[in-house]
């Protein structure tokens, strides 16, 4: 940190930065916002230095190719920091999230997606004009190798541990048989591998593309695949259809194609990517407990079921294999998003000082959080009269922080046993959260637990918040 800090400050000659950490979701490396005065920037601590010189190599060809990428900055000797120019914070995914959430996409959600997917002709192609691809990392081209790691990755990392039985033999003969498929497709562009929603931000109206340090020569197909069937966007098919047409609309200014031929090698990446993309989350989710990728399973199988249905694409053994997997009794709960169990999650804030509250199932009880050793805001007069409801209090919490890394700790038990209770059809699940008054932290930390179940594993969540008689179900 304090090297990042020294770049920042031999860039700008001398200014001290105050430094502000990134949230990151699958990546190692660290991302930090410095300023100084009106000047901002994003500041990368990464765990390769050939990774960061990919990066940067590429940063710089896309820039002056005009290529809405971030501009990089100044690199340090070793190429192992840099900054590069600060973006904000919107990315494309939170402009949707509305539309995520609802299944409804606006008119303005779509025209962003839109503006989004008609730069990546350019980056692909003109991109890869003029590009000297050994820069690339690890690999120059998307290639056989390419594909048996992503295959493998999934068969390891998702198919293995989702516990459906295959013959080993027989699904690495169709493992061969669709690599050879998808590398009859012609190589032509610059492969991001990673073209989707999370990786574009918006700034001043205009999509800036990031994260494409792990790109390569490849097919243009692939990318498209992973932003228009990104799993957790949950495009509906006349959305998709309308991003794929506008995708071809534009690859047509730079290069000569067979629309047909486009739509047949776009079906063989969109069952590889969604492969590929089980295989990161389970091994980010399953073996790292990363909730943004045990969240997007349930997604990913949804489009996999719906892939499925176009029929064996030239492996019949593979997709026989998927279509067992994908309708496994703890898939088959969730493959919409909803879970289709009984169970039904009570969730309670209350004094202490009157007594925890009864388990009226019958089940005797079940967690009971203590949150007295979080800072209380009703030591204070002008939150005395308040609740964890209004926002001043809320801001006050959140403003503190201690209340954010208790439930941080609260969730990961929650999550937890909500998966295991909805698995072994389980129909009550209690969780109950005490403080002095019953007012403040504890009604805080009741109606985040019950918000963060519900949109999370779609139960029913019954939220008492006891000592203001308040009864909400989610």
């Amino acid at each position: 940190m304090e090297k990042l800090a020294r770049l920042f400050e031999d860039y700008t000659g001398g200014s001290s930065p105050q430094v502000q950490l990134l949230k990151g979701e699958g990546s190692n490396r660290k991302y930090y916002r410095l300023s100084a005065g009106d000047f901002s920037c994003v500041g990368v601590v990464g765990e390769s230095g050939k990774e960061n010189h990919s990066f940067v190599s590429l940063s710089r060809h896309f820039e002056s190719k005009g290529i809405p990428v971030p501009k990089i900055l100044c690199v340090s000797a070793d190429e192992m920091r840099y900054l590069q120019t600060d973006l904000g914070d919107t990315s494309l995914f939170q402009l949707v999230s509305q539309g995520i959430r609802s299944g409804l996409f606006s008119a303005d959600e779509k025209a962003v997606l839109k503006d989004a997917i008609r730069v990546l002709p350019m980056l692909q192609i003109e991109g890869a004009k003029g590009l000297d691809f050994s820069v690339c990392y690890p690999l120059e081209a998307f290639d056989r190798r390419s594909v048996m790691w992503d295959l493998n990755y999934f068969k390891y990392c998702f198919l293995k541990q989702s516990g459906v039985d295959f013959f080993e033999p027989s699904l690495e003969d169709d493992f061969e048989r669709f690599a050879d498929m998808l590398l009859a497709v012609p190589m032509v562009a610059f492969h991001h591998r990673d073209f989707q929603s999370r990786n574009v931000m918006i700034a001043d109206g205009k999509p800036y593309v990031i994260d494409f340090q792990g790109g390569r020569k490849g097919p243009c197909a692939y990318d498209v695949a992973s932003f228009v069937w990104q799993a957790k966007a949950k495009f509906p098919d006349d959305l998709r259809e309308e991003l794929v047409s506008c995708y071809m609309d534009e690859l047509e200014k730079f290069m000569d194609f067979d629309r047909a031929e486009f739509r047949r090698q776009l079906d063989l990446y969109v069952l590889f990517r969604t492969l590929q993309v089980l295989g990161a989350y389970g091994f980010r989710g399953l073996y790292e407990r990363k909730p943004h990728f045990l969240e997007s399973i349930p997604f990913a199988i949804k489009n996999l079921k719906d892939i499925l249905k176009k029929g064996d694409y030239g492996v019949p053994y593979l997709c026989d294999v998927l279509g067992r997997m994908c309708s496994l009794p703890k898939f088959e709960k969730s493959a919409d998003g909803l879970d289709r169990s009984k169970l039904t999650v009570r969730v309670f804030s209350f004094s202490y000082k009157k007594g925890i509250p009864e388990d009226e199932s019958g089940n005797g009880g079940g967690y009971v959080f203590d949150c007295r050793a979080v800072h209380n805001p009703g030591r204070y007069d002008e939150y005395k009269a308040l609740t964890g409801l209004q926002k001043p209090v809320v801001d006050f919490l959140e403003r503190d922080g201690e209340i954010l890394r208790f439930l941080d700790e609260v969730y990961s038990l929650a999550d937890a046993h909500v998966e295991r209770y909805i698995e072994r059809g389980f129909t009550n699940l209690m969780f109950s959260f005490g403080c002095t008054g019953g007012q403040h932290r504890s009604v805080y930390s009741a109606q985040h637990l019950a918000e963060h179940l519900a949109k999370k594993f779609g139960v029913r969540v019954e939220l008492e918040h006891r000592e203001q008689n308040i009864r909400q179900t989610l």
